[in-house]
């Protein structure tokens, strides 16, 4: 029988597990049951990840690599020894960490896995997620939510039925999951969530207040010296560690800057007060998915058995006690939080190689999913409406299909775009794809053609979307993996190439960059600043958007010819833009 694990790729730290006896269990390396998800390239040519790579971070963080997955699913790319890689490539380096490990523990070749991400994460991201597993050498058997692993892992301790919040708050992403275990069944009921808000932020906060302070004090502002920033959010996560457990924490940092040629030191001391006044906001804002996800299973809180606290930042005082006096429920942490979705990925990865665990799964999808149609109304056409066909918190897998019929009888096209979202107006919802489907008939001379559009989302929250026309039988389809963020198969096998080569431990592997990357990381750097202020228009800003993403695109392809060709362009851009803002 083949050896699959289970591995949740966290913002802040990874694990891999499996079941042994009955029981998951952490695959530790060496001494840590976790690992850092950070990768770095060090000056002697070798690649670091993990404790290792984390380390550098502080006294080189223009070559290492943190919380890349608040980027998956995204256009971004980031670089490292002199070389742009993807957030896809970036993880596949911790998924490829954590299948050595798994191999290291296990003394066999393991190239099967269960992978978790948030519940909240976007389709884009969820296949992102894929394409690094590939990329680490794994066959991904099954992605699954977080809140739901963990949902997994405690329901193996429980012998009566519950209804359960598990509360997720990790390094860098946000979910709520209502699931219900019943009979060894685990059904999640809602879903809601953040994928932009978690650990991270409060080490952000807890850092600015630190860094205020040492501009008051030196007149120095260490946020604008990246090797003194990236020192001092190092030192304010061991100080969040520290206050979850202690009412006052030092902040020490020797000659992190200097003025006038005199070195300055850095030395405060955090109350957990201070440290709860700061990231007050974040905290309360983690209510409203709360809130949300008890509406839409039309679920009050006296009607929970329990409220499971998932993630390393649950530790924080403050969010326990907000959990605790807004559900006025006493939460549960009687696993690990930073070790509880590892062990529910490696149940489910358990359940799928067949072993004897009384357990099923039952996901649901978190956003709704639907196409943009035109209703007419009164004699006027309407377009840009948007029509569900898969609401969100639907059970999965799934299939839903609908009749659509042409605006015109003469018409013999249609343009079939796919969203994810809550919003009435289609183009207010995120965009996963879109499709034409040719050569339509109506039934009977006269009448309008009619197309059924069918909605397929499997076990891992992958959506296929086919339109058939019902006269002629003709049909089109679309698996949502088209976006500009997905690699091809030829970048991925690219990508394991590259990774197979540099990753050999001990390995020293010098890379040779693609193109001058100072001119064009300037390029970039004003786009982005333009990107994100306030003076462009409507049409500029997605003129800029789409471009940016075509040029990470080259850059994926090695296509310097192309790339070349798109700096020019984005080159002649900024400029008309800038002039514009001056004006």
């Amino acid at each position: 029988m083949s050896v699959i694990v289970g591995i949740d790729l966290g913002t802040t730290n990874s694990g891999v597990s499996i079941v042994r006896n009955g029981v998951p269990v952490m695959l530790p390396n060496g001494d840590e049951r976790i690992v850092p998800s950070v990768v770095g390239y060090a000056p002697d040519g070798r690649w670091l990840v993990g404790t290792p790579a984390r380390n550098q971070y502080v006294f080189d963080p223009d070559n290492t690599v943190r919380s890349i997955k608040r980027a998956m699913g995204t256009a971004t790319r980031v670089t490292m020894g002199g070389r742009m890689f993807t957030p896809q490539e970036v993880s596949a380096f911790i998924l490829r960490e954590m299948k050595s490990i798994a191999e290291r523990n296990l003394g066999v070749s393991v190239n099967e896995a269960v992978i978790t991400v948030p519940a909240y994460f976007s389709d884009a991201a969820r296949q992102a997620t894929r394409d690094a597993g590939e990329i680490a050498g794994f066959d991904v058997r099954r992605i699954i939510n977080e809140p739901t692993a963990a949902a997994l892992a405690y329901g193996l301790n429980l012998g009566e039925d519950q209804l359960a919040l598990v509360y997720d708050l990790g390094g860098g992403t946000f979910d709520v999951s209502l699931v219900e275990l019943m009979d060894g069944v685990v059904e999640v009921r809602a879903s809601h969530g953040n994928t932009h808000l978690g650990g991270d932020d409060f080490d952000e906060r807890l850092a600015r207040l630190v860094a205020a302070k040492f501009e008051a004090d030196h007149g120095v502002d260490l946020r604008q010296d990246r090797r003194a920033w990236a020192r001092l959010q190092r030192a304010a996560e061991m100080a969040k560690i520290r206050l979850s457990d202690h009412p006052f924490a030092w902040i020490r940092e020797e000659y992190i800057a200097e003025k006038r040629g005199i070195p300055l030191h850095l030395e405060y001391e955090v109350s957990r007060q201070e440290f709860e006044e700061v990231i007050a906001d974040l905290v309360e804002q983690t209510t409203e998915s709360i809130d949300r996800v008890l509406s839409d299973a039309d679920v009050s809180p006296e009607d929970l058995t329990q409220v499971l606290m998932v993630g390393g930042s649950s530790r924080v005082p403050a969010v326990w006690e907000l959990v605790a006096n807004y559900l006025d429920t006493e939460p549960r942490m009687t696993l690990n939080p930073e070790e509880v979705v590892a062990l529910g990925a490696g149940v489910q990865a358990a359940i799928i190689a067949g072993e004897p665990i009384d357990a099923i799964l039952v996901d649901v999808t978190p956003y709704s999913l639907g196409i943009a149609v035109a209703e007419t109304r009164l004699g006027r056409i309407i377009p840009d409406r948007y029509k569900v066909l898969i609401h969100r918190n639907t059970t999965i897998p799934v299939s839903k299909e609908e009749v659509f019929y042409t605006l015109f009888p003469e018409q013999d096209t249609i343009k079939v775009e796919v969203y994810q979202g809550e919003q009435p107006q289609a183009s207010q919802n995120t965009l996963l794809g879109n499709f034409l489907v040719t050569g339509l008939e109506p039934e009977r001379p006269g009448e309008l053609a009619t197309v059924t559009v069918k909605f397929d989302m499997d076990v891992n929250g992958i959506l296929t979307v086919t339109a058939r026309d019902r006269k002629t039988g003709r049909q089109e389809n679309i698996t949502v993996e088209a976006s500009p963020t997905r690699m091809s198969a030829a970048q991925i096998t690219a990508a394991q190439t590259d990774l197979s080569d540099v990753y050999a431990p001990g390995s020293v592997h010098t890379v040779t960059p693609l193109v001058p990357l100072e001119a064009d990381a300037k390029l970039m750097e004003r786009a982005h600043r333009l990107l994100d202020g306030n003076t462009l228009d409507p049409d500029d800003r997605a003129a800029l958007a789409q471009l940016l993403i075509n040029i990470s695109i080259a850059q994926a392809d090695r296509d310097k010819k192309r790339l070349d060709a798109l700096s020019d362009e984005l080159l002649e851009m900024l400029f008309d833009l800038e002039s514009d803002a001056e004006d």
